[in-house]
């Protein structure tokens, strides 16, 4: 049996980046987190923060210092998610939005790592999240 457990990201400071993503879900950080190692729990799969003595942060789009990962956010309603990040640290990189209201748009945390705010056409919104369309 295979069980994808942890998503772990490099940093030079564990709690404050945890901080910032725990602000950018509403997650809380786990318990016991400390300065070498902090989590978030997303159901059995934890978004993990590992301390990284002489950290180098990507330098997006840079292909110098590439980035080594990226996450996509699935949103409702992008400007008030956006207005929301960008009071956490984050940094709008790129907009990739259409006339239609759908696409993405690309931003840094606060030590250089992308990601994304996604707004995917045919995403119904409900109570437990979102639901995709059925692809053929």
């Amino acid at each position: 049996m295979l069980r994808l457990t942890d998503f772990i990201i490099d940093c030079p400071d564990t709690m404050k980046l945890a901080a910032f993503y725990s602000g950018v879900t509403g997650l809380p950080v786990k318990d016991g987190s400390n300065e070498h190692w902090a989590g978030i729990k997303f159901g059995e799969i934890e978004l993990a923060f590992i301390q990284v003595e002489d950290y180098r942060a990507p330098q997006w789009p840079d292909n110098e210092h590439p980035k080594q990962f990226h996450l996509d956010f699935e949103v409702d309603d992008i400007e008030a998610e956006q207005s929301r990040i960008l009071a956490l640290g984050a940094t709008l990189q790129q907009d990739s939005i259409g006339p239609d209201g759908y696409g993405w748009r690309i931003y840094t945390d606060p030590i250089g790592h992308p990601f994304c705010l996604c707004r995917n056409k045919g995403v119904t919104w409900t109570d437990q999240g979102p639901i995709w369309p059925k692809r053929d």
